[in-house]
């Protein structure tokens, strides 16, 4: 009787270590799919490319100096690195995020270039590398127009938005924002962003 009331405690316990660590190893590949789906590779998941764009000029988040500021202002050089394969060409949007336009969501824009070849590695300073394309600004040219916030309280954000495109965009250099947006839709094999900050230090006129 007693060797039969201990087979049975046996085997009860046997069930539920078997049972325990089945639930445990089930749990793991869950969680192990859930992390998987998140990072590069993952299936079920996104793709974060490492994208990044660096610039000597000034620190991400930092003040933009008065070389690249105004109308006159010097357009800072950036090295693009991390793009994914297959990214045939680079497009940037620069804007003061920091203001509203006649009651709308639309800010002020300051510059954009497509076409930027993938092979250059980035843009030096002052000019794009041959085969870019310059749109129209809020000024309607086709130029870089530098930060311009003017002196108070706060710094405006000025963000650099980079992306990575699978090919080239046929768009007239009279296009504007709306037309780069619409025009990359579908191509965008990555996205990066660079942040200054800036304001006129000028004390104003008395």
């Amino acid at each position: 009787m007693r060797s039969r009331w201990l087979m049975s405690v046996l085997v009860v316990v046997l069930a539920t270590v078997v049972g325990v660590e089945m639930s445990a190893q089930q749990q793991g590949e869950r969680g192990g799919a859930a992390r998987g789906g998140g990072g590069r590779g993952g299936r079920g998941g996104f793709n974060l490319p490492p994208l990044l764009m660096q610039t000597d000029a000034f620190p991400d988040g930092g003040i933009v100096p008065q070389k690249y500021a105004g109308r006159g202002g010097v357009q800072p050089g950036f090295k693009f690195t991390g793009a994914p394969e297959g990214t045939v060409s680079y497009a940037i949007i620069f804007h003061d995020i920091d203001v509203a336009l006649q009651g709308n969501t639309g800010d002020v824009l300051h510059w954009i270039a497509w076409n930027i070849p993938a092979a250059a590695g980035g843009i030096p300073e002052g000019k794009l590398p041959e085969g870019s394309v310059q749109g129209a600004n809020i000024t309607g040219q086709n130029v870089y127009f530098g930060p311009g916030a003017p002196n108070g309280p706060r710094y405006h954000h000025y963000v650099f938005e980079l992306y990575a495109l699978n090919s080239n965009l046929d768009l007239p250099a009279t296009a504007g924002r709306d037309d780069l947006l619409k025009a990359m839709a579908g191509k965008i094999t990555a996205k990066s962003a660079y942040v200054g900050r800036y304001r006129n230090e000028t004390p104003p006129a008395q």
